[in-house]
């Protein structure tokens, strides 16, 4: 991975904001199935974004990483529950989930050290 989370999440704004001007009707029922479905409900929101970074890590997905990385620590995540988040994407995906738990490690640190 040679670009830091901080980068990778520029990128995806910038990307998904190109797809959304280029697929309007699916981008914004996509955005609307993204609010509900992390909106405070039977679970908080930090469960939510700790469930959808271990599917992200099991998934291979560094825009997922970097996306719920940061949202989980801005709904208020500790590393401690972060990395225990990985630990079971570690276990659910095996030998790659453990690269890309690395990856999140990295993104958990990297991104809860902001200096914005």
């Amino acid at each position: 991975m040679a670009k830091s989370y901080k980068e990778i999440n520029q990128d995806q704004r910038q990307y998904s904001s190109q797809l959304r001007q280029a697929s309007t009707d699916t981008m914004t029922a996509f955005a609307n199935l993204y609010k509900a479905s992390l909106a405070e409900g039977a679970l908080s929101r930090k469960y939510k974004e700790l469930i959808a970074l271990g599917i992200g890590i099991a998934a291979r997905c560094d825009g997922c990483i970097g996306d719920h990385v940061a949202g989980a620590l801005k709904a208020g995540a500790s590393r401690e529950e972060l990395v225990e988040t990985i630990n079971v994407a570690i276990m659910m995906g095996g030998g790659p989930s453990v690269i890309y738990g690395s990856h999140a490690l990295s993104a958990v640190d990297e991104l809860s050290a902001r200096s914005d």
